[in-house]
């Protein structure tokens, strides 16, 4: 009997969805990606930069145009990069003040019991001391 009891609640939990929170896999996924991404950028900063010292030397001995363009294409690519890494970041801040901006939505909601004269007065500010101030309890 107990096998027989075990084999269905094997099923069915193996049928039922599993309960995760997918704010926190996106944010987590997020903050990976982010961080992969921004050292990953600045590695190729700090190389390029690095061998920008070489591939300028060597384009001052040679005198060719070749090593000359090599080298200027070099700059704009490490310029490029650096402005990638600003992008990235400004994306980053755009992602978690949306996170942010999710987490704090309230829906607040206001109920009125009474006759429409005690609305009115209450609208008009007649009885401002049966006006209850009460916070959220959760």
């Amino acid at each position: 009997m107990t096998d027989k009891l075990n084999k269905m609640k094997t099923s069915l939990t193996k049928n039922l969805p599993v309960k995760d929170n997918p704010k926190y896999i996106i944010s987590k996924d997020i903050k990976d990606d982010y961080e992969f991404s921004r050292e990953t950028y600045k590695n190729l900063i700090k190389i390029g930069s690095k061998s920008l010292d070489a591939l300028a030397e060597l384009a001052r001995e040679s005198e060719h145009p070749r090593a000359f363009e090599v080298l200027s294409k070099s700059i704009k690519d490490i310029g490029d990069t650096t402005e990638k890494l600003m992008a990235l970041q400004k994306a980053n801040k755009e992602l978690t003040a949306e996170e942010r901006e999710e987490v704090k939505k309230l829906t607040q909601n206001n109920v009125f019991i009474g006759s429409t004269t005690d609305l009115q007065r209450l609208l008009l500010d007649k009885d401002k001391d049966r006006i209850i101030n009460a916070e959220d309890q959760e």
